[in-house]
This record gives structure tokens, C-alpha cells and sequence, in this order.
């Protein structure tokens, strides 16, 4: 199995062209993020959880030759704007129709927001989808068992996902000590650590390591970051040896 770090940032904060922080003016690439989407490879097949608005220059940079399906943790455009950008691989997959998987309440959503592409005749070259409505219970893609974890963002219910040893969570600051039991035994969680002080609806950097610390996993990744967490080569000095900073286009092994 192999996990690649599409894009681990936000939308959240000041833009960048008007920001003078010492991460908007690195030059480290690692403090170059698109906003957060991940690319999971197993078993033959090809997953992308959430397509944000920088989804196309993502697939672009990480030559992503085939989708078999989409999964989405919940509706916020910065997860769901660049779906119409999957069209070519209605094309590249030989499938009339593409699977996307979430919630009903999403894929409402989704229906609203690029509506041209559910219509029964729709015009040529428009995306051609198939919804997959999901719960909190587990379903299968491809043969791929796929474990849904609800989390909270606020008060907006919101997925992750545990596929085999590997756990995937943004957009999170509370974990029911039920849903934590699901993630646990994950050789790799990924959490999202927006920034240092505290947020509304996301986990600083403080409440991510205790989260991390009740998984103990043998790696943790954080993600979802935002220029106020501060330089990639500094953070990464303050955590422990199991935990990282995930960047784009990083990629790990299982």
C-alpha cells in the first residue's frame, strides 16, 4: 500500500500575498502547501480522498494516471472544488462513470454545486458520476475494505477513514473515545494541526499530539496546516520521534 500527500494545507488564514510571515516567504519547499487531499494505492487501485480546488495541478504534479473512485470526509469547498477536474479520468479509467463515495448529505451538496454533471442528458465532457452514499459503517471499493471514523468539526459531522494499517483524519477537534477504538492498531494516522493556538474547529498542534499520543501509532502524520503553525524544519524539532509534519508530495510505504 502507498499513501501520497496530495496537498496538506489549508484555507484557513491570511493569503499569501499579503502575508510577510516567515512561512509565506520560505523557501523550503515542504512550506508550500496546496490545500489537504491525499492519494491511496493498494491492491491494484487508486483512491483519492477529497478533491480540492488545487486538485488538478495535485494530479498534475504527481502524474496520477488513474482514479477508480473518490471518497469524501465531508462538503467544505476546500475538500470538494476541484471535482469537476476529474473528468479526464472518466476517459483514462475506460468507465462510462466515475464511483464517488460520502455521506448523503454531501453528495446533496455536490449535487447543487456542479449539477451539469447529474443531469440526465448532460452535454459531452462533463464528469460522469456515480453517487455511493456511505455511513459510519464499513463498505467495500474494488475489494478495498474502507472503515469510516466520524469525527466532529464544530458541530459538522465529518469522516475519516481507516483502510487496512492506515488511518486518515482532517478537519477534526473532537474524537469520541468509541471512534478513537477504530483507529486503533493503525501503523500510520494522519491528523490534521492547523496551528499552535487554539481554533474553533480544528486541532491545534497541543490537542493533535494528545490525540496522537491515546493512538500511539508507529508513525503519526499531521496535516491540514496552516502558515501559523510555523516552518516545517523548526516544528518537526519539537515532536516526538513517531510523530512528523507530512508535506506535498510526500509518499509512504505500508
Amino acid at each position: 500500500m502507498q499513501v501520497t500527500f496530495l496537498g496538506t494545507g489549508t484555507s484557513s488564514g491570511v493569503p499569501v500575498l499579503t502575508c510577510h510571515c516567515e512561512v509565506c516567504r520560505s523557501i523550503d519547499f515542504r512550506d508550500k502547501r496546496m490545500r489537504v487531499s491525499v492519494l491511496i494505492e493498494t491492491e491494484g487501485k487508486s483512491f483519492v480522498i477529497d478533491t480540492g480546488p488545487d486538485f488538478r495541478q495535485q494530479a498534475l504534479n504527481q502524474r496520477i494516471e488513474k482514479i477508480d473512485a473518490v471518497i469524501f470526509t465531508h462538503e467544505h469547498k476546500d475538500h470538494t472544488a476541484g471535482l469537476d477536474d476529474i473528468r479526464p479520468y472518466n476517459y483514462l479509467s475506460g468507465k462510462k462513470y466515475l464511483k464517488i463515495y460520502a455521506h448523503q448529505r454531501v453528495l446533496t451538496q455536490l449535487k447543487q454545486e456542479f449539477h451539469y454533471a447529474f443531469l440526465e442528458n448532460s452535454y459531452p465532457g462533463v464528469p460522469l458520476l456515480e453517487t455511493i452514499p456511505i455511513t459510519g459503517e464499513p463498505f467495500d471499493i474494488e475489494g478495498v475494505r474502507i472503515i469510516p471514523i466520524q469525527v466532529m468539526h464544530l458541530n459538522l459531522p465529518v469522516l475519516g477513514f481507516r483502510i487496512n494499517d492506515f488511518t486518515y483524519i482532517t478537519d477534526a477537534n473532537y474524537i469520541s473515545d468509541e471512534e478513537l477504538e477504530k483507529i486503533r492498531g493503525s501503523k500510520v494516522v494522519v491528523l490534521n494541526a492547523l496551528q499552535r493556538s487554539k481554533h474553533i474547529s480544528h486541532f491545534n498542534l497541543e490537542e493533535a499530539l494528545e490525540v496522537a499520543g491515546k493512538i500511539n501509532a508507529e508513525h503519526t502524520y499531521f496535516t491540514h496546516i496552516s502558515h501559523k503553525l510555523g516552518l516545517h524544519r523548526e516544528v518537526e524539532t519539537e515532536l516526538p520521534p513517531n510523530v512528523f509534519i507530512a508535506y506535498d508530495g510526500l509518499t509512504i510505504q505500508l
